[in-house]
């Protein structure tokens, strides 16, 4: 009787002590896969990110436009910009500068903002940090031949970037630039569609993106740009938009003054 007694005990021991391990190995391995969650999170918390919209507490916004491709547009663009009295910044390609000097003057006499947006127009996130680098170098030498100043704003072609591609612009002392409002006008949108979009997003520190060379674009710029100042805002180019010091980004791209203390 003792001995069944005791038997009994003991199966009653091992089935408990079976039960601890089996939950103390099921808490380590969710442990562990928390652990490995919070680890990918501060890794995509902590991954560099451009400048897409900037906090702002006056009613200022940015219109950039993009040129890669032809500039039978420019002349109409350059006379509704100067018609509105608004100064707005040009993206350009190294190899667009290289084709259209004369259009690259014009911008520049004009007072406007000419920002860097690779040499050759590659597939940045593919290239390696030095090639990053000497895209940015090869484009910013080319419109300072013409127009006797370098960039210090860099658009990576497509919107692509990296940690890599942010690395070498910031070596090469440039803000990566992105947007947070995409007019979509290289898609064929007509005016009023492109207003629209606008409107949607269009809020204090604003990036527009537009692009020259496209169906409506030239046409339609002025009543963006009115549109726009109807609703009480001021368009400035990129640089006095943007923090130049004393500023981080926050996780969705949004430039900030750094909080004192």
């Amino acid at each position: 009787m003792f001995f069944v007694m005791n038997k009994r005990k003991i199966y009653s021991y091992m089935v408990a002590l079976s039960t601890v391990a089996i939950l103390l190995t099921f808490g380590m391995a969710l442990t562990n896969h928390m652990n490995a969650q919070t680890i990918q999170t501060s890794s995509y918390t902590n991954r560099l990110v451009p400048i897409y919209q900037v906090d702002r507490q006056e009613k200022q916004v940015a219109l950039s436009m993009n040129c890669a491709w032809s500039a039978e547009d420019i002349d109409l663009i350059l006379e509704t910009l100067q018609k509105e009295n608004v100064r707005i910044t040009f993206f350009m390609v190294g190899d667009w500068v290289e084709k259209y000097p004369e259009a690259v003057k014009k911008i520049a006499d004009a007072g406007h903002e000419i920002g860097n947006h690779s040499n050759t127009h590659p597939h940045v996130n593919s290239m390696s940090y030095e090639q990053n680098r000497k895209e940015i170098q090869e484009c910013s030498n080319k419109i300072k031949q013409i127009t006797g100043k370098g960039t210090s704003l860099y658009r990576g072609p497509y919107g692509e970037y990296n940690d890599t591609v942010i690395k070498a612009a910031t070596a090469e002392k440039h803000k990566v630039i992105q947007w947070n409002i995409d007019t979509l006008d290289y898609k064929g949108l007509t005016g009023k569609e492109m207003i629209e979009r606008i409107n949607e997003k269009l809020t204090k520190g604003s990036i527009i993106l537009m692009h020259n060379g496209t169906k409506y674009t030239a046409e339609s710029l002025e009543m963006i740009i009115e549109s726009i100042k109807e609703k009480g805002y001021t368009i400035v180019p990129v640089s006095e938009l943007i923090y130049s010091q004393n500023d981080e980004i926050d996780a969705n791209g949004v430039q900030k003054l750094k909080k004192e203390g």
